[in-house]
């Protein structure tokens, strides 16, 4: 089976943020479980380098915006290493030459559609979400999201598309698909955003005002709008408009759409109702389904440099360990809600369920099958993972597969706590011995399963559980105490 998926594309004017970074090792878990089960799989992210909040840095720092944008996507690009992603993971730029012939080649087949005009218009704009903003989501004539970004009055003549055009279309999209957005609450939110009525949006800016874009196909004096350019990296990294071959294989068709997108809701508007009726106006099948996610705060606070809040991936990774940030991004995160975390809440969940969890069982049992047991535990069948792991993967549930592992974990410290082998092994009667050994023969076969049921979600500690099982050997501490 063809598998695609995809993550949005990362404004690339800050470091990397924890939030996207657990929306891509979300997005990593699928990649790696599909790849297990025999799967064909385009995983795919990148970086959003267009825009007038990129030029307004650029501008500010005195560089050129190729180069400023160059800068950052290069610590994104360093987020498949350090977060040991998908080994074949595509990685597409906004700025990438092919993306952009294909951004307006899009254009192009909207224009053809009859779906794209030039009119004067005046609207209130956030430079933060670089999308205009109407009186009714504006709190104290803010944005919500940017509170202390000033909106700026854009008074100009641009090219629009004709959003409202799809209102029906996307709600007959809706309805036939009841699943289509994920979770349903998020579905409901669009469908109920959609149902209100749709408003035609700007595609394009004045280049002589904002001229760091996508150049609009014959006119020379526009560029794209950033949002508009940068939805169409979702097919421009199969190779389309030219590959047809491969944009089928994973894209799908209108009978068997195949793409799952991967945002959090602030994306919600731009995944599920904006691009899909791009897709229709171009002509092109619709995604499979949207995965929406909420945001990641601390502190019970919305992270923020002034705040001094704000959690690096990095920085974590380069404490704890790449699968220590897996695991607590995986587990202690919620599926579909906001999430809080904070530092020693981070720390805490890596001492109790890693260090003195995992860890430890690990070490407990290969120190008693490596001494008292003469060669490797046999594996009299092949381990699959838990039925209730497997189902809650299907659901997105990410959190709730993990713990199903973890009961695990704790299923087998309360076998060692009860049945005490590590005394029986030491016993002069031989039937107590015996029965040790076939406690820790057990013990060992769990560390297997447990080790087959981490591998999407902590690839590397899956790898040295299972090497140790197999080499009969104790590992290392794998989670060493900070």
């Amino acid at each position: 089976m063809n598998r695609y998926l995809t993550t949005t594309l990362p404004y690339v004017n800050a470091d990397p943020h924890i939030g996207f970074a657990l929306e891509i090792v979300k997005a990593d878990v699928l990649a790696r479980l599909y790849a297990l089960q025999g799967d064909e799989v385009f995983f795919n992210t990148g970086t959003d380098e267009h825009g007038q909040k990129l030029w307004q840095e650029a501008v500010k720092k005195g560089v050129a915006p190729q180069a400023y944008v160059d800068e950052y996507a290069t610590k994104f690009k360093a987020l498949k290493e350090k977060l040991d992603l998908y080994p074949d993971l595509h990685f597409v730029r906004t700025t990438d030459e092919h993306h952009e012939v294909a951004a307006q080649e899009f254009w192009r087949r909207c224009a053809a559609n009859g779906d794209i005009y030039k009119k004067n218009y005046q609207i209130k704009y956030c430079v933060g979400c670089e999308l205009e903003k109407p009186d009714s989501e504006l709190v104290h004539e803010r944005c919500p999201l940017h509170p202390n970004v000033d909106l700026q009055l854009i008074d100009e003549e641009n090219y629009f598309f004709r959003f409202s055009k799809y209102q029906q279309s996307l709600l007959d999209l809706y309805a036939s698909r009841p699943d289509f957005v994920v979770p349903d609450f998020r579905q409901k939110e669009v469908r109920m955003f959609v149902e209100r009525g749709l408003q035609d949006f700007s595609i394009s800016r004045l280049k002589e005002k904002m001229p760091w874009g996508i150049g609009v196909p014959n006119d020379p004096k526009h560029v794209m709008y950033v949002w508009f350019d940068a939805l169409v990296n979702y097919i421009s990294t199969l190779g389309w408009p030219e590959d047809t071959q491969t944009f089928e294989k994973f894209w799908g068709t209108q009978e068997a759409p195949n793409a799952l997108q991967f945002g959090g809701k602030d994306n919600l508007r731009q995944q599920s109702a904006m691009w899909q009726a791009m897709l229709m106006s171009a002509g092109l099948p619709n995604s499979k389904q949207i995965l929406i996610q909420g945001f990641v705060t601390s502190g019970g606070q919305k992270m923020s440099k002034s705040l001094g809040n704000v959690i690096s991936p990095l920085n974590l990774v380069e404490k704890y360990g790449t699968d220590a940030v897996r695991y607590v991004l995986l587990r202690h995160t919620s599926a579909f809600e906001d999430s809080d975390l904070t530092l020693d809440a981070i720390h805490e969940h890596y001492t109790a369920n890693l260090t003195n969890g995992l860890g430890n069982l690990v070490a407990r049992v290969m120190q008693m099958a490596t001494a008292c047991l003469q060669g490797p535990v046999e594996m009299t069948q092949e381990t699959k993972p838990d039925v209730d792991v497997a189902a809650y993967i299907e659901k997105f549930e990410f959190n709730r597969a993990m713990d199903c592992i973890w009961e695990r974990v704790g299923h087998n410290d309360a076998l060692i706590a009860l049945e005490k082998p590590f005394v029986g092994i030491k016993s002069d009667d031989a039937s107590i011995r015996d029965e040790a050994f076939l406690i820790i023969k057990k013990l060992v076969r769990e560390l297997n399963a447990i080790a087959t049921e981490l591998e999407p979600f902590m690839p590397a500690t899956s790898a040295k559980i299972r090497e140790a099982v197999l080499t009969h050997k104790k590992p290392e501490n794998l989670f060493p105490r900070i």
